[in-house]
């Protein structure tokens, strides 16, 4: 599959939230139950570093980054959201997004990546370990999703370019 990763733009929020719905639905992504509106969305996220991958012109990916903290001290500090379309999967799109993303949190002066994912979320993890994040800790039963208790495994990548 060829594709290319973009700068978000709030004219994908449409494709962008079908393929977050389609995360929510999985039960193996977020805490989240719906899709928040794009203005609440947009509010909570970086304005840089907010990727789509796109093939022959559909949205099959996106990711971006959230501050941890508003306390200042945390400032270079950021959560990955990162979403690949189911029927786009193991095309080696969320490894392109999440390197584009690595090098553009680094560029605005990010120095920590964190990634918060579900114990059986082993994609997301695995991922995450390619890149170097390492396992930081794990929150066990941190909260229920539609009655049943996660665990949430906690990493970091720590840049070897910002804040060093």
């Amino acid at each position: 599959m060829n594709f290319t990763i973009e700068k978000m733009k709030a004219e994908d929020w449409a494709e962008v939230q079908i393929i977050y719905q389609e995360g929510i639905e999985s039960g193996n992504a977020t805490f989240e139950t719906s899709v928040p509106k794009w203005e609440e969305w947009d509010k909570n996220h970086l304005r840089d570093c907010r990727l789509v991958a796109k093939a022959a012109g559909e949205v099959v990916g996106w990711a971006a980054l959230c501050p941890v903290s508003g306390r200042c001290c945390y400032c270079g500090v950021a959560e990955v959201s990162l979403y690949v379309k189911g029927s786009a999967r193991g095309r080696g799109i969320g490894k392109a997004l999440l390197k584009e993303l690595v090098e553009q949190s680094e560029a605005g002066g990010i120095w920590m990546l964190q990634g918060c994912s579900f114990r059986e979320n082993k994609a997301s993890l695995s991922l995450q370990k390619s890149f170097g994040f390492r396992e930081v800790g794990y929150r066990e039963r941190i909260g229920q999703l539609n009655g049943v208790w996660k665990d949430v495994i906690v990493m970091d990548l720590r840049s070897k370019i910002v804040g060093v």
